[in-house]
């Protein structure tokens, strides 16, 4: 039999998720799922009249983790159909229970509410990471509320802000990923338990035409699984859309994720911000200087193919043919569970590289002290008026000396001199450069805009997931 080191397995296991995500989408726990759906029928069909014995219901409670995988193989490959393999498997198990498993059924029974629990869950497994990186983000952006920095539009130097303002914008990006996580975990349905074309015709036959029963039934069954909500009508899959529903809320984050990630490898080219780097870390094989933003690297990577994922769901959901059409099968099974653990290895890696980010500010500094002259022209300008100087004048002054100190940093790789020949100019002589280039004076509500955003935004977020957040995630490689 071949070992994983002869066929291929997942990157996304091996290397990225957490063993907590990787389990969810195991096969213990979607054909443990399984047969706890095929136990909680029963239960709801015996209390609501059906002759179902303790015995049968006893012998099903007992064997829901013991699969015997490779009966499960032998009938699949005899029948064709892996959930009548698992439904003789579970009765070989449970023989007195084998006439009533699945009693009213079809496939969409176990295979559709199965991968809602499975969704759900994993949702609720990712929610609290969404929330520590939040959470770092936070930290950061309030250790770093003051201190400036050059801010870029079309990455061209433009205003100042500050290092922690623009942790916020990647932050609030995440807040809005979460709030719409949280809002499909709420609001995600149970399929519950409908028939073979949705009608609910068997079970409406299993209860002699008692219209209650059924309903009561369908509301039972989804209880069990702790859902709030039942789909109102299905085929026989619940609709399509809510995958694309799901696969969309991973994809805002992923796109969250590359935004700020592209931003970090930027600043480690700028040489003011990186990513923690091990002690022992090689950047390259070749040139051993090197200290490559790889993991903000395989950030942007994993999100690239999180993004890719949100055109299947909407393609399954169009090729939905009236009641079903079973080309959506394969499909979610390879979708569904990578987006879930790429994007639960995105956040594993963003917790690991947002809990040891790496400030430089002299560097800033120095950045901040080449373009601060040309920027600061306009309140050397006000200044020098106040001073009594001709508004016009000065400002053809200022314009000749600028574009000459832009040649000498363009032409010829000198330092920005601007200040140097201002200060020479007896026009500017009572201006005082010290106080109008202080930086500080650039940065606007930088300050108070990260504290706000903290309070209003971040710090309920912080105490409805309280010790739920964490701050550390070891990666696997």
């Amino acid at each position: 039999m071949a070992n994983n080191y002869d066929v291929y397995t997942s990157p996304l296991v091996e290397r990225n998720a957490s063993p907590e995500m990787s389990r969810l989408f195991g096969a213990n726990t979607k054909f443990s799922t399984w047969r706890k759906l095929w136990l909680q029928l029963a239960k709801a069909e015996k209390k609501l009249g059906l002759d179902i014995t303790d015995v049968q219901i006893e012998q099903m409670s007992r064997h829901l983790e013991d699969i015997d995988y490779k009966k499960a193989a032998d009938y699949e490959k005899k029948f064709r159909h892996d959930v009548m393999a698992h439904v003789h498997t579970f009765g070989d198990a449970a023989p007195k229970a084998a006439p009533i498993i699945h009693l009213g059924a079809t496939s969409c029974y176990v295979g559709d509410n199965a991968d809602l629990v499975i969704m759900k869950n994993a949702m609720e497994l990712l929610a609290p990471k969404i929330a520590s990186v939040i959470d770092l983000l936070a930290k950061f952006a309030k250790k770093y509320r003051t201190m400036p920095t050059l801010g870029f539009t079309h990455f061209q130097p433009a205003q100042l802000t500050t290092v922690g303002k623009r942790a916020t914008l990647w932050c609030y990006d995440f807040t809005i990923d979460l709030q719409q996580l949280e809002r499909m975990i709420e609001d995600l349905p149970f399929r519950g338990v409908k028939g073979t074309t949705g009608t609910q015709a068997s079970f409406l036959e299993l209860f002699s035409g008692n219209h209650v029963k059924v309903k009561k039934l369908d509301k039972a069954v989804a209880a069990a699984f702790g859902f709030k909500k039942i789909c109102p009508v299905t085929g026989q899959t619940y609709t399509r859309k809510f995958d694309i529903l799901v696969v969309n809320a991973l994809v805002s984050f992923a796109q969250s994720a590359h935004k700020m990630c592209n931003d970090l490898r930027l600043l480690a080219n700028l040489k003011e911000i990186e990513e923690p780097f091990a002690k022992n870390q090689i950047g390259s094989s070749a040139m051993a200087y090197k200290r490559n933003p790889m993991k903000a690297e395989r950030v942007t990577a994993l999100s690239r193919f999180v993004m890719s994922l949100a055109s299947s769901p909407i393609m399954t959901a169009s090729e939905q043919w009236f009641e079903r059409t079973l080309d959506d099968s394969a499909n979610r099974r390879i979708v569904i569970p990578e987006a879930f653990l790429a994007a639960d290895g995105i956040a594993e890696i963003l917790i690991n590289v947002l809990d040891g980010l790496v400030v430089y500010p002299k560097v800033i500094t120095s950045r901040i002290e080449a373009e601060l002259p040309f920027m600061a022209t306009e309140n050397i300008l006000m200044a020098a008026v106040k001073a009594g100087g001709d508004r016009q004048k000065l400002h053809e002054k200022i314009r000749i000396h600028s574009q000459a100190a832009a040649e000498q940093v363009k032409k010829f790789g000198k330092p920005n001199d601007l200040l140097e020949r201002l200060g020479k100019d007896e026009a500017f002589a009572k201006v005082n450069f010290n106080l109008v280039l202080n930086p500080k004076s650039y940065i606007g509500r930088s300050p108070q805009q990260v504290d706000e955003f903290i309070t209003d935004v971040v710090k309920p977020i912080q105490r409805r997931y309280g010790r739920k957040i964490k701050h550390k995630a070891e990666l696997n490689v």
